[in-house]
């Protein structure tokens, strides 16, 4: 007969080392596997089940240490990691591939006409507006007036960008114009995500210490988790944004797509999935999930409170979120 699981494996942290890159984007290949949006309601009603109970020091019955942690991470790739409330659909990271590869396939297709540009860019600035609320860190929640004024900035700054730079490269080398959706892209991320979680620049997210015991609110920790954030999402389109038009460039002058023009979308979405295969998880592994900073580093009020009931503690951890 099989041993009784332990109950003593830590499943609060990833299965693999994060202080390193290769753990983390290890951790994050599993998270961002588009097979997880495949997954039924039974099927993470039951994950959710059994990291609960786990939790709680109980074990399901002939439950496996693989089958643990694979629960953790159909949990993790459902459930919001600091609500608990399950994540809408296509906001989890599991659908960033998918989603991203059709939405910037198109617009990297389609972005010579304005009516083109202005309809992708809003595509694509409300489903970052939504996968911005999903993956948002802290418990706090966040307004509907705040939720406007963020989608309507970045979508407006997005289109402002896009059109403003195909203006620009009328004259130009049509490959330079194959790039304005990205540059459109990156200026809309530095809008739409400090917008999307302004809340956390208010107010704060939350700060533990490394015990996971809660210190306080810092708006100077929620200041690195959204830098952090914005760099990584920029980088994570670069490649899916910035290889494809070099190839496609070259095959448009080819016998094949002058024959099947209509090809040119399908081969294009096909192009920037393949890159985001790799670049999603690895972009988001540039930086810890559970990040930290010095206590130093904080606002003087909450360095003199966590110094004052915590003296010991030098360092403070937070989940930057995604």
């Amino acid at each position: 007969m099989a041993a009784k699981l332990s109950t003593s494996i830590n499943i609060k942290e990833p299965r693999w080392d994060q202080s390193t890159f290769v753990g983390r984007a290890k951790h994050f290949f599993t998270v961002t596997d588009p097979r997880n949006i495949l997954l039924t309601n039974e099927q993470l009603a039951h994950a959710h089940k059994i990291i609960t109970d786990y939790r709680q020091g109980i074990v399901s019955p002939g439950l496996t240490e693989d089958e643990l942690w694979r629960a953790k991470y159909v949990f993790d790739s459902a459930f919001h990691p600091d609500t608990g409330e399950k994540m809408i659909l296509i906001g989890r990271m599991s659908a960033q591939v998918p989603m991203n590869m059709t939405i910037t396939g198109c617009m990297m297709t389609f972005y010579k006409t304005t009516p083109a540009v202005l309809f992708w860019q809003w595509i694509n600035q409300s489903f970052n507006a939504i996968v911005n609320y999903t993956n948002r860190s802290g418990d706090a929640p966040i307004t509907v007036n705040q939720l406007g004024t963020a989608y309507v900035s970045a979508t407006t700054g997005a289109v402002i960008t896009a059109l403003g730079l195909n203006a620009l490269t009328k004259h130009v080398s049509p490959l330079i114009g194959r790039f304005v959706p990205f540059a459109a892209v990156a200026a809309a991320n530095c809008i739409n995500i400090p917008l999307m979680r302004q809340r956390e620049l208010q107010h704060g997210i939350p700060i533990t210490d490394e015990k996971d015991i809660r210190l306080g609110e810092s708006t100077k920790a929620a200041q690195q988790a959204i830098s952090q954030v914005v760099v990584s999402r920029i980088l994570m389109a670069a490649p899916g944004m910035a290889i494809p038009p070099f190839l496609m460039n070259h095959l448009e002058k080819k016998a094949f797509l002058k024959r099947f023009p209509w090809m040119s979308a399908p081969i294009q979405v096909s192009l920037v999935g393949f890159c985001l295969v790799f670049a999603t998880p690895l972009c988001c592994a540039l930086f810890p999930q559970k990040s930290s900073m010095s206590v130093c580093r904080l606002e003087l009020e909450l360095q003199e409170k966590i110094r004052a009931s915590h003296p010991g503690v030098e360092r403070v951890y937070f989940n930057k979120g995604l």
